[in-house]
């Protein structure tokens, strides 16, 4: 049996390898939020208690419509996300941080393979947000 790869620091940052892991790795995960929304949308209950004359039925069925939705929505904005690292891929400038320009590191980009930041970058993305949000 073939043993997994994973990228290490000891090969050049981003080489062939590197990027071949990880748009498998985008590609998988894509695949799967698709398949799980196809099953969501075929499986889901048809508004039969919308209709209900129970109004705390109605109220239960509405409640779980809003969270699919939002569900949807958050998978949706993933899917873009993930389009977008695979397109990083594509033109050589994935792995390298949005404002700095820095290699973002192979442990952060297995753990979120969607990352555009350092995390120090990252870091003080998240400093400034909270800083702005207690104004």
């Amino acid at each position: 049996m073939a043993k997994k790869y994973t990228p290490n620091e000891k090969e050049k940052y981003m080489c062939e390898k590197h990027k071949v892991f990880f748009k498998k790795k985008l590609l998988e995960w894509k695949n799967e939020i698709i398949k799980s929304n196809s099953k969501g949308l075929y499986f889901s209950d048809v508004d039969h208690e919308i209709s209900s004359p129970d109004i705390v039925d109605q109220a239960s069925s509405q409640t779980e419509k809003t969270v699919e939705m939002r569900t949807l929505n958050r998978q949706i904005k993933l899917l873009s996300k993930i389009d977008g690292a695979i397109k990083r891929i594509n033109d050589n400038t994935y792995g390298y941080c949005e404002e700095t320009g820095e290699p973002i590191g192979l442990k952060r980009l297995i753990a979120r393979p969607i990352a555009t930041l350092s995390i120090e970058a990252q870091e003080k993305h998240e400093k400034n947000e909270k800083i702005f949000a207690d104004i």
